[in-house]
């Protein structure tokens, strides 16, 4: 080749390459409510005869892209099981270098075929990078239950003898419905909303800067359930228990029935959910109680027992009205409102009061018995409101805006009677304290997602809330029965708590080849205004606390291969204080204890960081482990000093700072094709290191919970299934609480196509060769006190659950819950 020919060719390669023209084509493939399709088709094919260039997914927010599009005319097909093909046609690519957004691409669920029946069963659980996903359906011992019943199942929650949560060994979580924040107490939450209406339990251990900070554990989001098509859904779910095989001598009778019920229909349009839910959820028991105080060399001990029982009853309705006007404008309506009553009864015979003196010695300086009447009741009337509008852009990008308003009438009161024993006409001292403590809160919440570019997803948004929370504690007291209650001023007092929060937060999260990651920030102006009055007018002042912090947050995933995936995270957190935790007047809580709190407590600020590994095996099989540490400044605990010789004055206060490193594992497996268990396991070493009362505070003691369900299906419309769900000891700054543990066992049954299932549960299995639903509380401080109380509750406790669906349509309806009240509650 000479070299003119050389030349020749070069140019002429170079003239190609200029007028090659190569763009991107994007958009997004939602459904028929605008939520993303992740994994859906799109396929682009030549105009003119239709031949295939280029074929994609979507990711999970529904985007997909197509890079190197040369010059041509196209059309693209949009397609996902069991959804109609959309064709969008005559995209024209004429630019180099040019990007065609094809803006959101919404599909109809398919009409063409009669009925697509899939036999297949879902993963208990599902690994993301930032959280754990569990199918609500896989835990039968919860059906006619609470959402409480739901999560027990879960490897990192546990639940003690009280009923509180924890995950990972904090009580500090937030609860989130449907992805949306909930303000108030999560335990609360749990125990109102149905577990029959819950698809699924997301597990946020380490969150993005997209949600709030508050929660040291982190967060556990409830997603209700959900349908697909135009039409009605109706059903109605009715609970009822066997009488108690050991009533413990309480004095009455326990119940344990409820109905809730769910109507929803939809059209192209309109989406409108009724709901109302009655439960009636008692629980018997008793305790058995040792305490001794010294006081100047003088040991003065009161041994106790009697019963210990729970009375709960919740009444609640709902209301939502989704308006979609367009594919791009989604409006929401709702309204939730209610009454709620939980009053525990502590019926006490103190049967061997006495004192010693020296504290060393047998000289009884007195021998004394009484019957202590206990009983504390908190209610709770509420109404809630919200409004929220999303607006999709044609680019991909998406703005959403929601207001909250709550009003929470809270309040409650406790009777306190120290009588004769035997002889219970005496009274020794009738004690009476009440409070009315109405809260009123907002929230504004404004979201913006820009389009999505090459290097991730860029949200963005702002957020307010103010938080009004007024007290008036009254408390009173007589020593005759046939006086006036008399006004104790010292224990009455009002407490005003006002609480405004400004945030922003910029968070970008994406998806590259093998990697997954998101990382962002959240900065938070946080102003608390804190008044005290008390009834003698010798205390009226008002406590300013304000801060501005920074909550960055990261994570990211990278997949070894289709089957293997690591991930590592970190976040900053806040767990704010309840106006309870803070008011430091003090509330008679029963004979032996008075409860109050601190006002000057501050905020606990906690970091979490955490590895794990995902791992997908053969036959359906999986396993899961993640590695974690979380440090705690300003950790709060409830701790004791001596208020009189038989009183101890229990006190929640800044001890100092705490630490959790542990191991969190879990696998599923599918022993036959009709056996399949899940078993999950979480151990930690947990330590504080602080101070309370001068006196230094080093607790140090490792920790393990095991939950375990394992499930038998006899035929596709039968099954039994065993749960058992263990914690072991823990400490805590003053002393550990035991083990505590619980069996289950459920049998489901459908009937009539699957409309009528009955679900029929033997809970807390005991048989009376067990310790079933027990624990021992001990606290304890060396030369000054000694309290340990065992907490005996109801066992081999037998209820049926019947759901009938009358409406077979797809179940749309999406309710608000509380943001505020149920934190104080």
């Amino acid at each position: 080749m000479s070299q003119k020919i050389k030349y020749a060719f070069v140019f002429i390669c170079c003239v190609l390459n200029v007028y090659q023209v190569f763009a991107q084509i994007q958009g997004k493939i939602v459904d028929d409510q605008n939520a993303p399709l992740e994994y859906a088709t799109a396929a682009l094919y030549k105009q003119q005869d239709g031949t295939l260039i280029a074929g994609v997914v979507s990711d999970e927010t529904g985007v997909f892209k197509m890079d190197d599009v040369k010059k041509g005319t196209y059309y693209l097909e949009a397609s996902f099981l069991g959804y109609e093909i959309k064709r969008i046609d005559t995209i024209v690519i004429t630019k180099n270098n040019e990007t065609i957004d094809l803006g959101t691409i919404q599909l109809i669920l398919g009409t063409q075929l009669n009925e697509v029946v899939v036999n297949a069963e879902r993963n208990t659980v599902v690994n993301k990078i930032d959280r754990q996903v569990f199918e609500a359906s896989k835990f039968k011992n919860a059906q006619g239950g609470s959402g409480v019943d739901v999560i027990r199942n879960l490897p990192s929650v546990s639940i003690d003898s009280q009923g509180e949560i924890s995950v990972r060994g904090s009580k500090g979580f937030v609860a989130l419905l449907n992805g949306k924040p909930i303000q108030g107490d999560a335990s609360n939450l749990m125990s109102q909303l149905p577990a029959n209406a819950i698809e699924r339990v997301e597990v946020i251990t380490a969150p993005s800067a997209k949600y709030d900070p508050e929660g040291k554990a982190g967060i556990i989001n409830i997603i209700t359930k959900k349908g697909a098509a135009n039409g009605a859904f109706g059903q109605v779910n009715i609970k009822g228990g066997l009488p108690s095989f050991e009533t413990y001598g309480n004095d009455v009778s326990h119940k344990r029935h409820g109905i809730d019920a769910t109507y929803n229909v939809r059209t192209d349009k309109w989406n409108i959910s009724l709901g109302a839910n009655y439960q009636r959820n008692d629980l018997g028991g008793r305790r058995e109680g040792d305490v001794f105080t010294i006081i100047n060399d003088t040991k003065t001990q009161f041994p106790s027992t009697g019963e210990r029982s729970f009375d709960e009853t919740n009444y609640s309705g709902r209301f939502t009205v989704d308006f979609t006007p367009s594919t791009s404008d989604t409006y929401s309506f709702g309204f939730f409102a209610g009454k709620r009553s939980k009053a525990r009864l502590a019926d006490i015979v103190y049967y061997d009061n006495h004192s010693v003196t020296p504290a060393n010695s047998n000289n009884r300086d007195y021998t004394f018995q009484y019957y202590n009447h206990n009983l504390r009741e908190r209610k709770g009337d509420f109404v809630l409101g919200s409004l929220d509008w999303t607006h999709s852009f044609t680019n991909a990008s998406e703005l959403s805006a929601s207001f909250l308003y709550e009003y929470t009438l809270l309040g409650g009161p406790t009777v306190n009677q120290n009588l004769g024993e035997p002889d219970r006409s005496i009274l020794y001292q009738d004690e009476y304290n009440t409070n009315d403590n109405p809260l009123h809160g907002v929230r504004f919440q404004l979201d913006y997602k820009l389009k999505p570019f090459d290097f991730g997803t860029l949200e963005t948004g702002y957020q307010y809330r103010d938080l009004s929370h007024t007290g008036d504690f009254v408390y009173e007291r007589r020593t005759d029965f046939n006086d006036d209650f008399q006004l104790v001023p010292e224990f009455s007092s009002e407490v005003d708590l006002e609480r405004t929060i400004h945030s922003g937060y910029v968070q970008l999260s994406g998806k590259k080849g093998k990697w997954e990651y998101a990382a962002g920030s959240r900065l938070e102006v946080m102003d608390r205004k804190f008044r005290l009055k008390d009834k003698t007018n010798t205390v009226d002042e008002t406590l300013l606390y304000d801060f501005v912090k920074l909550y960055p947050s990261a994570s990211v995933q990278y997949a070894i291969n289709d089957k293997t995936k690591i991930k590592a995270a970190y976040s900053k957190r806040v767990e704010r204080n309840s106006t309870f935790k803070m008011n430091p007047f003090a509330e008679r809580e029963h004979s032996e204890t008075l409860e109050q709190g601190d006002k000057n407590l501050r905020p606990e600020f906690i970091d979490l960081v955490e590895l794990g590994i995902t791992k997908d095996l053969k036959g359906g099989n999986s396993i899961f482990a993640t590695g974690y540490f979380r440090h705690v400044d300003n950790v709060v605990n409830r701790v004791n000093t001596i208020y009189n010789d038989t009183i101890l004055n229990r006190i929640y206060s800044n001890v100092g700072n705490a630490k959790a490193i542990g191991l969190e594992v879990g696998t599923q497996i599918k022993a036959t094709k009709k056996w399949t268990n899940f078993i999950g396991a979480n151990i930690y070493n947990y330590s504080i290191d602080g101070s309370f009362d001068n006196r230094s505070i080093n607790t140090d003691a490792t920790v393990y919970s095991i939950n375990l369900n394992s499930t038998w299906r006899f035929w596709d419309n039968a099954s039994l299934q065993f749960t058992f769900n263990y914690l072991s000891d823990r400490n805590t700054a003053q002393g550990e609480d035991s083990r505590f543990y619980s069996p289950n066992l459920t049998f489901q049954k459908s009937f009539l196509k699957d409309r009528l299932t009955a679900t029929l549960q033997w809970q807390n299995i005991d048989l009376g060769m067990l310790n079933t639903n027990e624990q021992r509380i001990t606290t304890f401080r060396a030369n000054e006190f000694f309290t340990t109380t065992n907490y005996i509750y109801e066992v081999d406790m037998v209820l049926l659950n019947l759901s009938y669906t009358f409406k077979q349509g797809k179940n749309k309806s999406k309710f608000i819950d509380s943001e505020f009240g149920k934190k104080e509650f």
